[in-house]
């Protein structure tokens, strides 16, 4: 699987959890086997992705927007990273 196709998953994927915010366990593990993606980007993205996905799976813990976790936010700043990533893989 390229890079390409694995962010190409992690997109429709952040779709799917924006359509339905119940499953960010399921976007967490299934951005963290995007092996191949991670492997082509800088080690900074990694870093920046795995405190997202940390950030994700402890806002899952709340049930309401709190001070200190914003679902819409955490989504809006994934996003911001695939863009980042998807500019990276066409420097590459």
């Amino acid at each position: 699987m390229t890079p390409q196709s694995q962010l190409d998953i992690l997109q429709s994927a952040l779709q799917q959890l924006r359509n339905e915010p119940s499953q960010p366990s399921a976007f967490s593990n299934l951005a963290r086997g995007q092996q191949t993606l991670t492997a082509a980007l800088p080690e900074r993205f990694n870093e920046v992705l795995l405190q997202l996905l940390d950030r994700l799976e402890s806002s899952a813990l709340f049930t309401e927007e709190s001070c200190s976790f914003s679902h819409a936010g955490l989504l809006d700043s994934l996003q911001m990273w695939m863009d980042k990533a998807q500019l990276q893989l066409k420097k590459g």
